[in-house]
């Protein structure tokens, strides 16, 4: 290619160099194909919008959940589906894995958790709930699931902790905890790092610490002004990063809570990731999904979003989803990312190689 000598250069030619420096960075690609005609992976899998996708630890498998009854598992690297977990009545809202891959856990609208076998399809446990269950979770050990359900129909939100090792609690439908949050639902929720407390975003935009032993709130934040659309951990669980209705998301502390970094855009950001290899972090948003038939997809500004974590800094922009993007993660060797959204697809975008060495100037 041709070095510039941007001196010599106007300021609109050297700014339409650098989005194409960008456009070249953020060019979709896999691994088996040509870099520069591949599009990104599309997951047709879903009738409604994507509420929820998770990749387990190894990455090579991906799961997604949507407002339609059925959990998909997809192959990651090519975006074949594995198959699919049939038994939910409604809307699913939360998807894990747990370490190993050995088991799956959802929780829905249809006031139900269910364990599933992942190889399988197998249903394991059903555990009823009088509410929707709007989060869900198992800790690293995979042994104790998290989950927590609507305040709704005149029923409080709970967090449920329930010890896989212990038959009788999932036959009987008997937490070994259940906490009340009758101040604020839990909109969100991760495991702590070793295990030892959740950490939950709520409603009003608060972040809060539950013990997993006692069920006291051990530590409190509030650092947003609206609710708390999604948490995610960094790969070490050193960090969590919050996304939120108030058009910014926000980096923590996972053990104190400490407010470390702010990155703020223009709409509601429903999902955020950090990236596990890069000082990077992606976003994903839009209006608000009743509002989208009003405006053309250029104003409702659909793309993912990169932003430095460090600096704060966007530099990079995706477009494709056809409205506002629900949830993102990273893959676990951080050279791919996926994207869900309102319009029932999911996207698996693969990095240029340009993109690792790719620096934001100071």
């Amino acid at each position: 290619s041709s070095v510039f000598n941007r001196a010599q250069l106007s300021t609109r030619t050297a700014y339409c160099v650098f989005l194409r420096q960008i456009e070249i960075i953020f060019r979709p690609y896999s691994a088996h194909t040509n870099p520069a005609i591949m599009k990104p992976i599309l997951l047709q899998g879903h009738e409604r919008s994507i509420t929820q996708i998770k990749y387990n630890r190894e990455g090579d498998l991906l799961f997604s959940v949507a407002k339609d009854p059925i959990a998909n598992v997809w192959y990651s690297v090519n975006g074949e589906r594995l198959g699919t977990y049939n038994g939910h009545t409604g809307a699913v809202w939360c998807v894990d894995v747990d370490w190993d891959t050995k088991n799956v856990l959802t929780g829905s609208a249809d006031n139900s958790c269910r364990l599933w076998d992942c190889e399988t399809g197998k249903q394991l446990a059903l555990l009823e709930t009088s509410s929707a269950v709007r989060t869900c979770g198992f800790d690293f050990s995979g042994n104790i699931i998290m989950f927590s359900t609507d305040k709704q129909m005149g029923y409080q939100c709970f967090l449920n902790y329930f010890d896989l090792r212990d038959p009788q609690q999932i036959e009987d439908n008997q937490p070994y905890m259940s906490v009340p949050c009758s101040e604020s639902k839990i909109t969100s929720a991760v495991w702590g790092p070793l295990g030892e407390f959740v950490i939950a975003g709520h409603e009003n935009g608060e972040i809060n610490q539950f013990s997993a032993k006692s069920g006291e709130v051990l530590k409190k934040a509030k650092e947003h002004t609206k609710q708390i659309n999604d948490i995610q951990s960094s790969v070490d669980l050193t960090m969590v990063i919050t996304a939120s209705k108030d058009c910014t998301a926000k980096l923590f502390d996972s053990a104190t809570l400490d407010h470390i970094k702010t990155f703020k855009t223009e709409r509601p950001v429903n999902s955020s990731a950090i990236s596990p290899i890069m000082d990077h972090v992606v976003m994903g948003g839009g209006q608000e999904a009743m509002e989208v038939t009003t405006t053309s997809t250029r104003i409702g500004k659909f793309e993912a979003r990169f932003f430095h974590a460090a600096y704060e800094e966007e530099f990079g922009r995706v477009k494709g989803h056809f409205g506002p993007i629900n949830c993102v993660a990273f893959h676990p060797d951080g050279k791919s990312y996926s994207s869900g959204g309102e319009d029932g697809y999911v996207r698996i975008h693969y990095f240029d190689p340009h993109y690792f060495d790719f620096e934001l100037e100071a």
